[in-house]
């Protein structure tokens, strides 16, 4: 059982950045594929971007790649994403989650978090 809880969302103007973190507690943090997904009002969860367990591959949506960086810490048991250059399309609910294997697919994650909000304004 793995439980996760995201912090850092905020309101940014356009260009901004945020860093979001997602704290875990529970057994065998190190093992779990961690995945960042986002949930606009109105609009299906969608993959942002994902680690695995050790950090050796890393993936990213179209949509922030080259402004989105995913990173783990084992040691302290947390995931980061530090997101720069916002845009407000980027403005939503942000979920980190656990699995047992790197994917972009929100289903095959087994724990999530209960969200971040990020709003960019223009």
């Amino acid at each position: 059982q793995v439980q996760l809880v995201e912090s850092g969302g905020g309101l940014v103007q356009a260009g901004g950045s945020l860093r979001l973190s997602c704290a875990a507690s529970g057994r065998a943090f190190s093992s779990y594929a961690m995945g960042w997904f986002r949930q606009a009002p109105g609009k299906e969860r969608e993959f942002v971007a994902y680690i695995s367990w050790s950090a050796g591959y890393t993936n990213y949506a179209d949509s922030v790649k080259g402004r989105v960086t995913i990173s783990r810490d084992n040691t302290k048991n947390a995931v980061y994403l530090q997101m720069n250059n916002l845009r407000p399309e980027d403005t939503a609910v942000y979920y980190c989650a656990a699995g047992a294997r790197i994917t972009t697919m929100a289903g095959a994650y087994d724990y999530w978090g209960q969200g971040t909000q990020v709003t960019v304004s223009s």
